[in-house]
């Protein structure tokens, strides 16, 4: 008589299955948490342009405010329509750093400085900007070599702007007659904001129409939130496939900076 064995697997245990179930309740549970958080509270962003320096410059990792304005359906990941408008809305303010859904393309994210309010009128001239027909004032604070665009280096003159209630900030100037320092006047729109890059002369912003790849008139509904600190930074060509410039392209003086 031959004797034969055969195998068969090993029935799942009581104890390790629920051990299985914990698991996948502690991550629907923490992911849900981190979607609550994201929605209500608090967002992280990279900046990728240089649009918004000297204040922001690409690598900066930043935290946004959800509550500030309110909340939409642009508060929540990827938009779903489930409601119009605002709730708790709240008006932003001149000069507030701002992240909100591009009106041509609300998949993609931008962030820019707000410079005209509903009713306001804008017009630039010869790189000075007018408010409501008043020049807003600036004081040159120096010159620096800086990123043009494209990775060329350029003198850039720096000024620091005084919005009307006092808000100060610097801008970045590479000269009075670039493409975007003459416009027509702008009037914004009820329920609009005008936004405005810190660097003027390297900014696609509402200067520029939807039609030609800019950004227009900014609805209400699509601000996401108001950027309030740099959390990190780390400086160009730190990448996720490069571990060793995640400290050596770090830039710890920018760490922690409040945005103004």
């Amino acid at each position: 008589m031959n004797d034969t064995t055969q195998a068969s697997a090993a029935p799942t245990k009581p104890g390790a299955m629920a051990e299985i179930v914990e698991i996948i309740k502690t991550i629907v549970y923490a992911l849900g948490i981190a979607l609550f958080l994201r929605v209500l509270f608090f967002q992280p962003y990279t900046i990728p342009s240089a649009s918004m320096e000297p204040n922001l410059y690409e690598g900066d990792y930043i935290i946004v405010s959800k509550w500030t304005y309110g909340y939409s359906k642009y508060s929540i990941p990827f938009a779903p329509p489930l409601f119009s408008g605002r709730i708790a809305e709240h008006q932003g303010h001149r000069g507030d750093i701002v992240v909100f859904a591009l009106p041509h393309d609300p998949h993609v994210d931008y962030i820019k400085r707000i410079i005209g309010l509903p009713g306001d009128r804008i017009q630039v001239k010869h790189g000075l900007l007018y408010l409501n027909d008043v020049l807003v004032p600036r004081v040159q604070k120096g010159v620096f070599r800086e990123d043009g665009g494209y990775g060329f280096m350029h003198d850039v003159t720096r000024f620091r702007e005084t919005l009307p209630g006092g808000k100060t900030y610097m801008t970045n100037d590479f000269g009075p007659d670039g493409d975007l320092d003459n416009t027509d006047v702008f009037v914004v729109p009820e329920h609009h904001y005008f936004m405005m890059g810190d660097n003027r002369d390297n900014s696609s912003d509402s200067r520029v129409s939807p039609e030609a790849g800019g950004v227009g008139f900014v609805p209400a509904e699509n601000l996401e939130g108001k950027a309030q600190i740099i959390m990190l930074s780390w400086s160009k060509g730190a990448s996720i496939f490069k571990p060793w410039t995640w400290v050596l392209n770090l830039q710890p003086s920018r760490f922690f900076n409040l945005l103004k």
